[in-house]
């Protein structure tokens, strides 16, 4: 899913302190992750909901690419079930406008909410009134502090984390013969979906490719200083095979590092789509590939656990979509299977 540094969680998780422990996606209270595909609405369920009046409420922390997917998916999805999207909003990262954003929805009385709490605290507030009313609550990637399954809330839906920082291990290995030495750029902030996300790619490495050597590490917590952080990394160690970075927004800064430097031969994995990163890297430049999720999905698979808790369904707590992997052979399928939509026309010279 698509990340920005204003975006934060206290939540606890097990993040960092597994490590190399870790080897599989868990929740922000440390839910085992269950496959999107499995969280369905069958026919019957969905003939018992047409006809209801129900309706439903999307309530984003942004505006972009990423959320029109997953808003796509889930207004698909209700339009199957007979269920109403009476309004849609964005709260531009704030996180009194996203409260408001709620209590604005609820004089609309929608049945199903779903939404990514900017603000656990914050938030949490105002989603209980939501959880008063009954309404059925599903969120994406975040948790308002307090709330249990599945009394609060349908389930937590995001990325299949731990799957997309390993396919982005075992894609910089595969661009550098699986030996080398790279460089890790990792989000530096307590949140459960980079640090995992971040971790698999360090595990995979350490555990699969014996002769791949993290030489280099550094943390980022503001992406406008990508460019900083990786000259950095480059004046201590000028050879580096590879560099992963946390996310494709920090990932254009050391590319233009790259470039500054004159150096067009360490390689550059990340995570999320970009059309700056997807050109370099369509271009046979420093980049190599770009892992990321099916938002579409996300949507999909949210709107059904919504539609199951009306019809007295439990799903379980935390549910997780694909990744998939992007590269310059793929990347007209990969933008299409993960956002929706058509690549950057830039990207496939259409």
């Amino acid at each position: 899913m698509k990340l920005y540094q204003t975006l934060t969680i206290g939540t606890a998780a097990l993040a960092l302190s597994m490590g190399a422990a870790l080897a599989q996606t868990v929740g922000p209270q440390g839910e085992t992750a269950t496959p999107s595909s499995e969280v369905t609405v069958s026919d019957d369920l969905a003939a018992s909901l047409q006809g209801q009046g129900h309706t439903a409420a999307l309530l984003w922390h942004d505006q972009s690419d990423f959320v029109n997917a997953v808003t796509a998916g889930a207004t698909d999805e209700f339009e199957r079930l007979g269920i109403e999207v009476v309004t849609t909003t964005s709260a531009a990262f704030d996180a009194a406008k996203q409260r408001s954003d709620i209590e604005t929805a609820l004089a609309r009385s929608p049945d199903i909410i779903l939404s990514l709490p900017l603000d656990p605290v914050t938030s949490a507030a105002a989603f209980a009134e939501a959880r008063e009313e009954g309404i059925a609550l599903v969120f994406l990637s975040n948790l308002p502090s307090g709330f249990q399954h599945p009394q609060d809330y349908a389930a937590i839906v995001t990325d299949d984390l731990f799957e997309m920082g390993k396919q982005a291990a075992d894609a910089l290995a595969a661009s550098i013969g699986n030996e080398g030495t790279v460089g890790w750029i990792f989000h530096d902030a307590e949140y459960y979906v980079t640090n995992q996300r971040d971790n698999a790619f360090k595990t995979t490495i350490e555990n699969d490719y014996p002769d791949i050597e993290i030489v280099a590490e550094a943390g980022i917590s503001d992406p406008a200083r990508a460019e900083e952080i990786a000259n950095a990394m480059l004046l201590r160690n000028p050879d580096l095979s590879g560099i992963y970075v946390t996310w494709a927004g920090p990932a254009e800064g050391v590319l233009a590092a790259l470039r500054a430097n004159g150096n067009s031969t360490t390689k550059i994995v990340t995570l999320d789509l970009s059309e700056p990163i997807a050109l370099d890297m369509v271009n046979g430049g420093n980049v190599v590939a770009m892992v990321a999720d099916e938002a579409y999905e996300l949507g999909r698979a949210m709107a059904a656990a919504g539609a199951r808790q009306l019809a007295g369904e439990e799903t379980p707590p935390f549910v997780v979509a694909p990744a998939i992997t992007v590269t310059a052979d793929n990347v007209a399928e990969g933008w299409m299977q993960s956002l929706n939509i058509a690549a950057p026309a830039s990207v496939t010279g259409n």
